[in-house]
Formats: C-alpha cells, structure tokens, sequence
C-alpha cells in the first residue's frame, strides 16, 4: 500500500508528462495517464470548444465535465480553481466573473504552473493568477473565494476529507462549488486499483459515490445536488493492459460504475455584498475612463 505521499509524487510525476502531450492523445486516455483507446476519442472530458472564455491553447483535454457551466459566477466573483492546469477552466471562470473579480489558479506540477501563466500574460489577463500548491493545503487564506470549481482532479488526492476541508476554509460564508469528479458504485477489480498508471488517471484513485458525497455532508456543507451525472466507459484496448478477456467481460457486465458527477454545495451563512467598482479601476480594460467620446 502506497503512502499518500508516495501516490502524490506518482501523479505529480505522471501530469509533467501529460503537459507536454497533446490534446487528443489525453482525451482518448484516461485523463491523459494511460495509453490513448484506438476505439474512443474522447472517453472522459466534455467539449468546451463552444463555452465562453475558452482558450484553445489552455485545454489539454484532462477533464471529466464543464464545472464552469454549472458554477453559477457573478460579475466580481473572486474564484478560485483546483488543479487548474493550463489555465482553461481559470479563463472560462474569467469571462463569467469579469474584469472586476478575480480567478485564482492552485496546482501543485511547476510546469502546469508555467504553461498557465504564459497563456494568462499572452491573453493579457490581469486578474487571473496561478499559485503553486496543493488543494488539500491551498496557499489561500480563509474565507477568499465566492466560488471553487474544479475538473477532474479531487480523485487525483489520498486523502479527500482533507481537501474538502480545504474548501470549506476557503470558500467565504454564503460561498459554493461546482466540482466535477469521478467515482465508483462497486468496487474496481484490483488489478486496476493497484495500478499507478491508472491512479494517475483518475481511476484507481475515485471513491465510492455515497462515501464521496458523504464527506462533504461532514465537512458542513449544505444544499449538496449533483448537477450533472454520466457514465464512464473504459475501452477495451486499454483494459486489457491491466485484465484478461474473462475479466474484462465480468467487469463489463457486472454491477460496476464509473461515473463523472458535478457536485454543487454551499457553504452556511450570508454572503457580504461585493464593493462597487469605480469606472477608474477598470481603466486598463475600458476605454471610458479616458475618453469620454468612446461609449
């Protein structure tokens, strides 16, 4: 049994690799970590390409939802994203919260980091920032955020209470998430549960579905609705990496499920209302502050 910091360095290893591939070779694996099916293209993420603020140089085709979508953010939201790669689900929260708020970037692989920030500073985005750090003890102060989302990533961390802990510290009173996850009804078979290859990619790694929506129950969130809920197929030319025919065929009739699912909860109390922005601040954006013929 590999310890949580064992299987932290795995992933940490393995996503400094995924980095460097392309986006069709990670949509067509599991979370870009095992070796591309030549039967499915995309086995896991949803298609941005239609979604607002969508930066095709950011996706890397990693997710198993649209969070965003779900994620419901106000004009001056401060959000913050967990496991935040490339940056792309940071510039959709970005067109949704405005030049006035604030999107907030945690992921814990230097090279991820890196590629964010280079798109961030090409799009000119100001107000979008990346930290390095992990989101079961996010570099974030309590109380920050009006919003988390995240893509496909908690299942990546041993220890889920941890990091749902976090997010509860994070999130202001009155704050929420939309996250989107993956997670099991039944248990895999364990050829696939040992397996690094398939920890790193978001497999091995989920939890049961009603252990995982009972831990945010426990940390104290509230009005806990699954927003979006979808089946996982796991091609055959990828399974038989890891099992023979017979237990492939057992695993695929059988009572097992793999599921992507967004989760939205809340965080009890009153938000605050946000401070007004001046026309000022926005002068760096907006041509209005400087020339009173423009709008």
């Amino acid at each position: 049994m590999k310890t949580e910091q064992e299987l932290k360095d795995i992933v940490k290893t393995r996503y400094a690799k995924i980095a460097e591939q392309g986006k069709t070779e990670n949509a067509a694996s599991c979370c870009g970590a095992t070796t591309p099916s030549n039967k499915v293209y995309n086995i896991m993420m949803d298609d941005y390409s239609e979604t607002d603020g969508y930066v095709s140089d950011a996706d890397l085709g990693l997710g198993c939802g649209l969070p965003t979508q779900f994620a419901h953010i106000s004009k001056g939201d401060t959000v913050i994203d967990l496991g935040s790669g490339a940056g792309n689900d940071c510039f959709v929260a970005r067109h949704e919260t405005g030049v006035e708020g604030k999107v907030i970037g945690i992921d814990f692989t230097p090279i991820m980091i890196e590629k964010a920030r280079i798109n961030a500073e090409k799009l000119g985005y100001n107000n979008v920032e990346f930290r390095e750090g992990d989101i079961d003890n996010m570099p974030v102060s309590n109380d920050v955020a009006d919003v988390i989302v995240s893509n496909c990533v908690l299942n990546l961390v041993p220890n889920k209470p941890k990091v749902i802990n976090e997010i509860f510290r994070v999130l202001k009173p009155g704050g929420h998430f939309s996250i989107s996850d993956i997670v099991l009804v039944g248990n895999l078979p364990e050829a696939l549960r040992e397996d690094a290859e398939m920890y790193a990619g978001c497999v091995a790694g989920a939890i049961q579905k009603t252990d995982y929506m009972q831990h945010i129950s426990d940390a104290g969130f509230t009005n806990i609705t699954i927003q979006k809920e979808k089946a996982i197929t796991i091609p055959d030319d990828i399974l038989i990496k890891y099992l023979s025919q017979e237990k492939i065929n057992e695993f695929n009739s059988g009572d097992i499920g793999i599921f992507s699912i967004t989760v939205y909860a809340e965080k009890p109390g009153t938000k605050k209302d946000k401070p007004k922005v001046k026309l000022a601040d926005l002068s760096n954006e907006s041509c209005c502050s400087t020339d009173s013929n423009c709008c």
